[in-house]
């Protein structure tokens, strides 16, 4: 059997495993991504990107090639959970960003980006088989000229919650299923005169439902339309018997659950034009965990590592997130110059934001549940969401942005997602997201301290020094990691804190995430 050989083997090319390809290209790194389909999926999934993902792509400057404003991103000024209305208007710092893009379009992106960059991506090659040994990984591949082996450092999953690969090394999945929870959902074509000015419609014999989740007592009903004229329609129904996979979806189907959910008939037919049209059903409801995101050389990413209720749509913000810190990491260890237990921290960082989008997206799911109990909490819960404090805590939530990383250094700003603000370079002005389009790290000098820029001389094939000013500098100097996360920060003139004014943090901040000094 005829044997190759790559830096990096990536199965999947979702969003996860091109977005992987990509920072590894960027770091000179040679993956090779196999994907079982011929071509980028054009099934029609996630709707848009929610959370502290925008900024990522802003940092890779493909914020605004995927669709985003001009400038900044910009914060929501409001969100939902789990139907009930959310209001961010009374927060200062508003971590909360949305970018509305269908993942079709996501995928086209992403593959154009790697494209870009000389990745190898083998659309209709399907890995059947890996084998450790001697820290290093031997996958066996079914291509259209047939089967072929790939000797590699590293393997990472990005093939999906029914992950091949996770499953071949072992490692458990545990986690609850809602048995009797179906949900189904279609692009449908709706009558003109039904809609509302706000974006909902009245429903004849129903009355007015808004866009987005609307709790029933007989279920939920979704109604969403993204694209003018070729509206989402969905149903949540929370004990109904699940039908066979060999059965398929039809608008028939849907018609009969609506009925049931809404006490009336909703007038719909096939959506217009060529498509593809969403048109799935959904069986019962994974919150799954894998115990460990690593099994030697075998890393997990995305839904091969957790897998949860859509609601709210905070899968594309954790997977591509752990996507960019698993990056940088991998790149390193390849490279050669990954301090020990690099590797490591890929888990020990992202599993404790997997846990809070677990509890996040049941909790919206016991929430949209039917029940007086419920209704009667849902009541209660949304007084709650009126205060400008618990509003704060849930953008957070839902943003992604409130659990810090342990980075060793006690600075507020450490462990957490950099600040993004306007320096004055000698190129010009640029915003500190523009500084990571390269996605290496940075050393960003906002002083004139010259200790910091002349220690950092011996990590300079790994980390960027950039000595610049700004008037809203929230710090000296900010070492940030290439996932935009702060690994050390210097403290300001205002502030006394010895420890982090002083070269020897830097240092070991250097020593400790990018290794020793060349």
């Amino acid at each position: 059997m005829p044997e190759i050989s790559a830096d990096v083997v990536i199965s999947g090319a979702g969003p996860n495993g091109l977005l992987l390809a990509c920072e590894l290209a960027m770091a000179g790194v040679r993956p090779i991504v196999l994907e079982t389909l011929a071509e980028p999926s054009a099934e029609p999934k996630a709707n848009g990107l929610v959370g502290q993902v925008i900024r990522l792509l802003d940092m890779r400057g493909l914020y605004h090639e995927f669709g985003g404003a001009p400038g900044a991103p910009q914060p929501i000024p409001a969100y939902m959970f789990s139907g009930l209305p959310l209001s961010f208007a009374a927060l200062q710092d508003n971590p909360m960003h949305a970018l509305l893009i269908p993942q079709p379009d996501l995928v086209r992106g992403l593959d154009k980006h790697a494209n870009g960059l000389d990745v190898n991506i083998r659309w209709g090659h399907t890995l059947t088989d890996l084998e450790q040994h001697d820290g290093a990984v031997t996958v066996t591949v079914s291509g259209p000229d047939g089967d072929y082996r790939i000797a590699t450092k590293y393997l990472v999953a990005a093939d999906g919650g029914k992950s091949f690969v996770r499953k071949r090394t072992g490692i458990d999945f545990p986690g609850i299923t809602s048995e009797r929870m179906v949900t189904r959902m279609a692009h449908v074509g709706m009558p003109e005169e039904l809609r509302t000015a706000d974006g909902g419609f009245d429903i004849p014999g129903f009355g007015r439902l808004p866009h987005g989740h609307n709790r029933l007592e007989n279920g939920a009903f979704v109604f969403a339309e993204l694209e003018r004229g070729r509206p989402v329609v969905a149903t949540i129904e929370f004990d109904a018997d699940p039908i066979s996979e060999d059965i398929p979806m039809t608008l028939r189907e849907l018609s009969d659950s609506v009925l049931r959910v809404l006490g009336v008939d909703l007038p719909f037919v096939a959506p217009p034009g060529p498509g593809p049209h969403a048109l799935r059903r959904m069986d019962a409801q994974n919150t799954r965990q894998a115990v460990r995101y690593r099994d030697g050389n075998v890393f997990l990413l995305g839904d091969a590592a957790h897998v949860h209720s859509a609601m709210g749509g905070p899968g594309l913000n954790l997977g591509l997130q752990d996507t960019a810190n698993l990056g940088w990491k991998l790149a390193a260890a390849v490279n050669g110059w990954a301090p020990a237990g690099l590797l490591d921290t890929y888990q020990s960082e992202r599993y404790p934001v997997a846990e809070r989008v677990m509890m996040q997206s049941l909790s919206q799911l016991a929430l949209m549940a039917p029940g007086p109990e419920i209704s009667a909490l849902r009541n209660l819960f949304g007084e709650l969401l009126e205060k400008p404090d618990n509003a704060a805590h849930m953008a957070h939530l839902l943003a992604g942005s409130d659990v810090r990383y342990e980075t060793g250094d006690p600075h507020p700003l450490a462990g957490r997602m950099f600040q993004d603000f306007t320096v004055e370079t000698t190129d010009g002005p640029r915003r500190v997201a523009e500084l990571l389009h390269k996605a290496r790290s940075v050393l960003l000098v906002l002083s004139d301290d010259t200790a910091f820029v002349d220690l950092a001389d011996g990590w300079r094939d790994r980390v960027d020094t950039i000595v610049a000013t700004s008037p809203d500098a929230p710090a000296a100097a900010l070492l940030i990691r290439p996932d935009g996360y702060v690994a050390w920060a210097a403290s300001g003139p205002e502030q006394t804190d010895a420890e982090n004014s002083d070269p020897d943090g830097l240092r070991n901040a250097l020593t400790r995430w990018f290794g020793h000094s060349a």
